[in-house]
């Protein structure tokens, strides 16, 4: 919908803002029947269809469906460009003409009503179906935040805000309720326009009244308790004189024919034309990202307690297949497989190609998503009848809508030697990463299926799309490429060899030859078990793809391998529960740039080396600083030192002879040759695609990797060495002389390259693959590959994890739940599997008090997970008549105090118990209806500490609920929302009282449903990304304006691949907002900041972590613009929800507290702000030390309160630590430390005019001359000045002046760290003035 209204709804303008690509719009006029025209803004690219839609929403025409556009006459083609329209232009008058109606016409106009009827109610977002979701942001800001209505009240809003927050939301409170976290919504109050609208029995007409032109029949109860029958025709639609008992289907007297239901209705109930005009009206003035779909089902895990309403589309779509509108799409069902593979080949030449090219495949893959969960929940349900439905359920196999769906277990033995059901389980994730690899990669000519897992109910369902033809034939004749039994027979096929060879560099695949049963090699460029097939279709498919990526030998025993010592120091290897443990993309990716530093270390300190010689200086002296120099490296770089034996570190070749010159020489000529340098000089690229040109690739790849973290001892001669190894590459060393080609080929064995001319680190997957066997002449390379799987494995442990706590330390990664640690471990390449390991390094750092947070979080995500793969084969055993039952008896065991928590087995609605013994196991949910009724807390218990020990190796040591809460410090109701989160369960949003010993907390009426958890492939749009990375550079080099309009241009063109709702346009919608605010328009950062809060509370969750921080920033710009009520409740909303996810104890909630104390302060609330500042200052000394410059900002502004309070005593002391901790931390002569103590004078002048005007009073009594004190309210702007400070905002009000030295400054500072001249002293300066983080 990229129309822009005209004069009638000025102020939703600006929200359309759904716009594609500018292109110079034009206004036409519309005139529909019944209404004045209006004009509307169009695009020439735009299709008649979307002005279709623009009318099917607003206001006064939205009851219309069955229309065209007619200009002059003529009906305008749906499908058509405006620009391709003869005679459409500036003001042109298009006219609205009612169209007559075929039985599909009608049935769309039903539904669209029935839309229209339940737009402001909220059930299917609850209910989780539509794409709809939760969004709360309207109900603390009262409506929009725009200029619109509601903020009549400008100045000084102080009279009316009452700041008081909850009692649950102040500091130190114990109780944290679940109520508040769906707010009443008044809007949400149904307005009733009708009792009944549903389809009536008289359905489908006879064969008499089709012929007078009868479509369907509808029955209607109004309002006011009018029961009536009417006909839809192709005329439009009328009463008849039908009863519920009799038919007559003759037109009633009067009939009220109409052309919209609407119309209809309107005429024969005061009520229904009342109620939806007024329901329209607030339709349209909530902001379109409360109402527009997101583009993958996100569930709710808590809902109110909801009324069950008759509503017959909703029948109507439970019992069809139809997805959306599939029925009106012609054709029936889709043919996902072909959906899927045409969009992967659409022309992706220019820029507008790929746009289109990428929506397209957003598009298609967000429809597979759902309708493939749809069907996985169909067949664990039971729905859907197998293809093999002779075999146990566990075997079974279905189709549905064209694709195909098995469940997660080891059919056939498949698996056994690799773990059975649970490699079975783990599989298809592993696949789907895969799958994920390769279609960033995007081949041309190479395809890989759509590919859902879906988690319901205990069980895993992969759902994926069906090659043409493979149903027909044996597996065992269409295979022409891997192999079918993990390795014993193995073929292969030029074409798919030379496909897969374009993939090999990007996701580090070596090329190797395995033998097949006769002995003889074969050549593989993947994992054996990945199977090529050529579809009925001639396209080349990849499937199985669940070894893309190496094993992990950490949790891999093999028989006399032994692992590096940094590995064994650890405990590993460890037994896992299958062989299928691999590794992440992104820890190849990390291993190999560490590696290539570590090349470039090598070869710069050798030709060092070379030139010292050459320089006739004394070699000895020389050796030894170059031994020394390799000594100095970073112990992380020693884990993967393995230097193969016989190979000096350094080689001390006296007869080197490269000078600089010669280098150079070497590299002009070898300019020319350019086009084949190998990309992997190139920094890892996050998606592992490779897009920009090689020879870019290798100057910008080194740079920025030797500005990487690593490369702070500048050592000399790395740029010699980069150019060396860039010449080498280039040609294939023959220009070079032997001597440096010696430097580069040492440099390449000692970092385990397979190119002994360049730096090329792949992995071969099938090393330590059961019955995979190599040639007899490969021993060596396989040698190579073993010791490259243990370097890799080493430095897992010893490099990324206590990278991730230094980023836990040094808060630059701040996870909250366990959702977002998870991500943060992924981030570094960490598997979840290592979460034992991570907590037990955390728990023995010695500044494990600083991190604390971490080790909770990792603690209640090792019990969630734990849990949850106990209650994945305990809901295998329920029947699906005592689901709810089971369910809540399995929460109370997990999180009730209560000690004998007895299952009440459903004194079944409907007893019968004879009969339900036939049928048993017929659904995969069959199962034994009983045996889920005999856990008890302490057994469930007991098995997650076996779990805990026996996956994660680690020692839990509780016996029940209430001791992980004592010794860990974790929540209940935290505990409660993850484990909802990761089950899918919904549970009735109400007070649950966790800690009785009398009762148990949950009863089976507290369970509402139980949801599918859905993973899928996330299509990226790829370009628009760049525009984003490249605003945030210019961002990051203070260049403002440019990085504002690049980001702007992401966004236009991430609106065009995602559609309007997606987390990356949320990503996008923050940092534009922070930009605008830090230029000064405060007014337009409020307007995107709401529009981030919206989609991240649609797209993530209402207490996602991210919306919790999307509203503390939505706060602050409030505050700028004036709403200081609105800032507090966005405050306090934030404040619950960090609550409920992960407790106060959070270094993120001393920043939170600091705002409310600050704007409290603002608007002289001095005791609550106090309240606030003083835990803020104990969390910040908690968690950044005593002694760091946050804390000295907290004593800071809890001075300021108490400044304002008089109590300057207190003032001073608070004042006198910010100050002792500036002078240490920054010396004397520091700004800051300057700032503090000119206000140590101020405080103590007003001290001592106060104790003299007491002194006063007391010796003269009542008739005492008082000079006035002067005690005044801080100013907003200096309110405004702290929180810009403690949110990181540091420049506000820059003049274009200042703006120009920034640049110039941040400019020369790149020179010099180019040139490398920084020195560490200098560096350290920076360190403390210059964090401008501009997006924290």
């Amino acid at each position: 919908m990229n129309g822009i209204d005209g004069s009638a709804d000025a102020e939703d303008a600006n929200e359309q803002e759904v716009i594609v690509i500018q292109d110079t719009g034009f206004t036409v006029k519309i005139q529909a029947p019944g209404t004045e025209p209006f004009d509307l803004q169009v695009s020439p690219q735009e299709m008649v269809q979307e002005i279709h839609q623009v009318l099917m929403d607003r206001e006064d025409t939205c009851h219309r469906t069955c229309f065209s556009l007619q200009l002059d006459g003529n009906v305008l083609d749906n499908f058509a460009e405006l620009k391709s329209i003869e005679g459409l232009q500036e003001g042109s008058l298009l006219k609205v003409v009612e169209e007559p109606y075929t039985v599909r016409e009608a049935r769309i106009h039903v539904r669209h009503i029935r839309d229209l009827l339940k737009s402001l109610d909220p059930s299917d977002a609850y209910n989780g179906v539509d794409c709809n979701s939760l969004s709360f942001l309207s109900v603390f800001t009262d409506g929009d935040l725009g200029d619109t209505g509601k903020r009549k009240k400008k100045g000084n809003e102080l009279e009316q805000i009452d700041c008081t927050p909850p009692e649950h939301i102040l500091p130190g409170s114990k109780e944290h309720p679940l109520v508040p976290l769906q707010p009443q919504n008044k809007d949400w109050k149904p307005m009733q326009c009708l009792k009944v609208l549903t389809m009536s029995g008289w359905n489908p007409p006879p064969g008499n009244r089709k012929m007078h032109g009868d479509l369907m029949y509808l029955y209607i109860v109004t309002v006011e308790d009018r029961h009536v029958s009417i006909t839809a025709s192709t005329r439009g639609f009328y009463l008849n004189q039908s009863t519920t008992y009799t038919f007559n289907p003759k037109p009633a007297n009067p009939s009220f024919l109409s052309h919209s239901l609407v119309e209809l209705l309107s005429q024969i109930s005061a009520a229904f034309k009342k109620n939806f005009t007024a329901l329209q009206k607030k339709r349209v003035q909530r902001h379109p990202f409360e109402r527009i779909a997101t583009p993958f089902q996100v569930y709710s895990w808590t809902a109110p307690q909801s009324d069950h309403a008759m509503d017959c589309v909703r029948a109507e779509d439970a019992y069809t297949s139809r997805l959306g509108y599939e029925e009106h799409i012609p054709g029936q069902t889709r043919d996902w497989n072909e959906e899927l593979q045409t969009t992967r080949e659409l022309s992706r030449k220019n820029l507008p190609e790929r746009l289109l090219r990428e929506r397209a495949i957003f598009k298609v893959h967000s429809d597979f998503a759902a309708a493939a969960t749809r069907g996985a929940m169909a067949v664990i349900d039971g729905n859907v009848m197998a293809i093999n439905p002779g075999e146990e359920t566990r075997m079974q196999m279905f189709i549905w809508n064209n694709i195909f769906f098995s469940l997660g277990f080891d059919v056939r033995d498949h698996y056994r030697e690799l773990g059975g059901d649970a490699a079975a389980h783990a599989a298809p994730t592993n696949d789907l990463n895969g799958v994920r690899a390769y279609s960033a990669v995007d081949v041309e000519g190479l395809y890989t299926l759509g590919t859902v897992v879906v988690d319901y109910r205990g069980y895993r369902v992969t759902a994926q799309s069906i090659i043409p033809g493979i149903l027909e034939r044996e597996q065992e004749q269409s295979v022409i490429y891997g192999s079918i039994d993990f390795g014993k027979t193995v073929v292969s096929h030029p074409k798919y060899l030379e496909l897969l060879e374009k993939t090999s560099r990007p996701l580090k695949v070596q090329h190797h030859a395995v033998l097949n049963e006769k002995d003889t090699a074969v050549e593989l460029c993947s994992s054996v078990e990945c199977k090529g097939i050529i579809g009925n279709d001639g396209r080349h498919y990849i499937l199985d793809l669940l070894r893309t990526f190496p094993p992990d030998l950490n949790f891999l025993p093999v028989e006399g391998e032994e692992l590096a010592p940094e590995s064994q120091k650890l405990g590993f290897p460890r037994q896992h529960r299958h062989r299928l443990a691999c590794l992440r993309q992104e820890l190849i990716e990390a291993f190999v740039e560490h590696r290539y530093l570590l090349f470039m270390k090598m070869a710069a300190l050798q030709l060092m080396q070379q030139k010292a010689n050459k320089d006739k200086t004394a070699a000895l002296h020389d050796t030894s600083t170059a031994d020394a120099e390799s000594e100095s490296k970073p112990q992380a770089l020693e884990a993967s030192e393995k230097v193969p034996d016989g190979m000096p570190t350094s080689p001390t070749s006296s007869e080197s002879t490269l000078t600089p010159d010669d280098s150079e020489a070497t590299s002009e000529k070898s300019a020319p040759e350019n086009q084949e340098a190998p990309a992997d000089l190139k920094s890892a690229n996050t998606n592992g695609t490779h897009e920009s040109s090689a020879a870019e690739k290798q100057n910008g790849g080194c740079d920025s990797l030797l500005k990487g973290k690593e490369a702070d001892e500048n050592i000399p001669g790395l740029a010699q060495a980069k150019e060396l190894a860039e010449s080498l590459a280039a040609e294939d060393g023959s220009g070079i002389d032997p001597k440096s080609r010696e430097v580069v080929l040492n440099a390449c064995k000692a970092v385990g390259s397979i190119s002994n001319t360049s730096f090329d680190i792949r992995f071969n997957p099938d090393i330590f693959s059961p019955g995979v066997h190599f040639p007899d002449d490969s021993t060596d390379d396989i040698q190579k590959q073993k010791q490259l799987l243990k370097d890799t494995a080493a430095f897992l442990v010893s490099c990324q994890i206590p990278s991730f706590v230094k980023d836990c330390l040094d808060h630059s990664s701040l996870p909250m739940d366990g959702a977002t640690m998870t991500e943060a471990l992924h981030q570094r390449g960490i598997n979840v599997r290592y979460l034992g390991t991570v907590l037990e390094f955390v728990d023995n750092m010695p500044a494990k008090a600083q991190i604390e947070h971490i080790y909770r979080i990792g603690i209640s995500e090792l019990i969630t997970r734990c849990a949850k793969h106990i209650f994945k084969t305990y809901l295998q055993g329920v029947e699906l008549s005592a689901l709810s039952a089971a369910v809540s008896h399995f929460l109370n065991c997990l999180l009730s105090s209560f000690p004998d928590a007895v299952a009440h087995l459903p004194a079944d609605e409907l007893v019968s118990r004879r009969k339900s013994r036939k049928r048993r196991n017929r659904v995969p949910g069959g199962g034994d209806n009983t045996t889920w009724a005999s856990l008890t807390p302490s057994e469930l218990w007991k098995n997650i500490n076996s779990e805990a020990q026996s996956y994660y190796h680690f020692s839990l040591q509780c016996e029940s609920v209430d001791q992980a809460v004592e010794k860990y410090g974790l929540q209940k109701i935290t505990l409660l929302r993850e484990i909802s989160l990761k089950t899918g369960v919904q549970i009735l949003i109400k007070e649950y009282n966790f800690d009785s010993r009398h009762k148990p907390a949950f009863t089976e009426e507290d369970i509402l449903n139980i949801f599918p958890v859905v993973k899928h492939v996330n299509p990226k749009a790829s370009d628009a990304f760049h525009f984003f990375q490249s605003g945030q550079a210019k961002v990051q080099q203070g260049f403002l304006k440019e990085g504002c309009e690049l980001i702007n241009e992401a966004l236009n063109l991430f609106n065009n691949v995602y559609g309007a709702m997606h987390v990356e346009i949320c990503a996008c919608l923050r940092l534009l907002a922070r930009l605008n605010y830090i230029m000064g328009d405060h007014p337009e950062a409020l307007s995107n900041q709401q529009k981030a809060v919206l989609m991240s509370e649609r797209v993530l969750g209402i207490e996602h972590p991210n919306t919790i921080q999307e509203y503390m920033h939505l706060a602050l710009y409030c505050f700028a613009n004036g709403h200081l009520s609105t800032a507090l409740k966005l405050l306090y909303r934030a404040r619950y929800l960090m609550l409920v996810v992960c407790g106060e104890d959070h270094p993120e909630m001393a920043l939170l507290d600091s705002n409310i104390g600050l704007v409290l302060h603002g608007v002289m609330e001095y005791d609550l702000s106090l309240r606030f500042l003083e835990n803020a200052l104990a969390i910040n000394s908690k968690y950044h030390g005593p002694r760091s410059l946050k804390v000295a900002l907290s004593h800071h502004l809890v001075a300021r309160v108490y400044e304002s309070k008089a109590e300057f005593r207190s003032a001073l002391q608070h004042e006198k630590e910010g100050y002792t901790i500036y002078k240490n931390q920054v010396g004397e002569a520091h700004e800051k430390t300057k700032e503090s103590s000119e206000y140590l004078k101020y405080l103590t002048q007003q001290a001592v005019a106060l104790q003299r005007t007491m002194n006063e009073i007391y010796k003269n009594g009542s008739n005492a001359s008082i000079m006035p004190l002067k005690f005044t309210a801080p100013s907003m702007a200096s309110v405004l000045e702290q929180l810009n400070i403690i949110n990181g905002i540091i420049f506000i009000p820059l003049s274009q002046k200042d703006l120009e030295n920034l640049k110039a400054e941040v400019q020369r500072r790149q020179l010099m760290q180019n040139s490398g001249k920084i020195e560490e002293q200098q560096a350290g300066q920076l360190e403390l003035d210059d964090k401008l983080p501009v997006d924290d």
